[in-house]
């Protein structure tokens, strides 16, 4: 535990990425056919805060989209939690979206926010303790796509609800988003789960959000980059690596990737790594969903949907699952 305050603890999970995981991914990664790195790698420090920039970028609408929703529907979100719950969110981030919703909430016992960056989930906790004294809030560095544990749920609460805003459940596959869903519906003990949904939308509004013209979503794309010199030895320029996202109606999906500028060779923990130009190293996948695809997808982990928010232009919406 680390702590934060007087009362303010961190729990650290032991799913919580190290040196070994990132560099085990690396290699792993680079050494297919087809090169992939796990999206949430993008997520150390400086990768968090390169992420806090993307979100407030005029191109990209879902931060400030989701903000709205929140802000108009919490009341009615609230509703549906219930008063004195325990809330679980996965990947926290600066933790702006829970304020709108511990501000509706009545009654909340206590606020249980997951992330893979601990500088980052630390500093935003304790910004949250800040406007909440009296809340109990215990943040949880963890790699919520793995299998991990929380601390029992408080006798005062009467249920414990997950928020998992953002729109993150589209950096899972199908098959990965159902496992997840599951996993979330046995931590949260039966409770529901308020969830961020990007939906399918005109190619061209989603082209733009990946591929804004100051170029940060760029530097988050080569940040794993940059922290693979940082903290593995390697060798990567990652200014010979081009930020490159497309949209594939097929897969319904932004598919983010690094393209090799020119033929050049990297070195990774004593392994070299061969790139011809045009060669690309997968990096991310953003899949979009209608509505009713997603309430499908709930289905098959256990979820029914009881309700749904969605903005005027239908970009983007926010979904109530009740375990079923």
């Amino acid at each position: 535990m680390t702590p934060l305050g007087p009362e303010l603890l961190a729990h650290e999970s032991d799913t919580v990425d190290d040196d070994g995981a990132f560099a085990r991914a690396m290699l792993a990664g680079l050494a297919g056919r087809l090169r992939r790195l796990p999206c949430k790698f993008f997520y150390d420090e400086a990768g968090s805060a390169l992420f806090d920039r993307i979100c407030e970028l005029p191109e990209y609408y879902p931060t400030r989209t989701e903000l709205a929703i929140l802000a108009a529907h919490a009341p009615a979100m609230a509703d549906r939690i219930g008063p004195a719950a325990e809330i679980v969110e996965f990947g926290a981030g600066s933790g702006k979206k829970i304020r709108l919703l511990l501000a509706a909430l009545e009654r909340p016992v206590a606020y249980l926010p997951i992330d893979i960056s601990g500088p980052h989930l630390l500093a935003a906790s304790a910004d949250l303790a800040k406007l909440y004294p009296n809340l109990c809030i215990e943040p949880i560095v963890a790699d919520y796509t793995r299998p991990f544990g929380l601390p029992p749920m408080k006798p005062a609460a009467r249920r414990r609800a997950g928020f998992f805003p953002g729109s993150t459940i589209g950096n899972f596959a199908p098959a990965e988003a159902t496992r997840f869903l599951r996993q979330a519906r046995g931590l949260l003990v039966g409770g529901g789960l308020l969830i961020g949904v990007d939906l399918v939308k005109d190619p061209a509004i989603l082209h733009a959000a990946y591929n804004d013209a100051a170029g940060v979503t760029a530097a988050f794309n080569r940040n794993v980059l940059v922290r693979a010199n940082a903290e593995l030895g390697a060798d990567f320029r990652p200014e010979r690596f081009a930020h490159y996202a497309h949209y594939n109606p097929a897969a319904q999906r932004i598919e983010m990737h690094l393209v090799s500028l020119e033929k050049q060779n990297v070195s990774l923990l004593g392994r070299c790594f061969e790139f011809a130009e045009g060669e690309a190293i997968h990096t991310e996948d953003s899949y979009k969903h209608t509505k009713l695809g997603f309430a499908t997808l709930a289905a098959t982990a256990g979820f029914r949907a009881d309700a749904v928010w969605s903005d005027s232009n239908g970009h983007f919406a926010v979904f109530w699952l009740e375990a079923a």
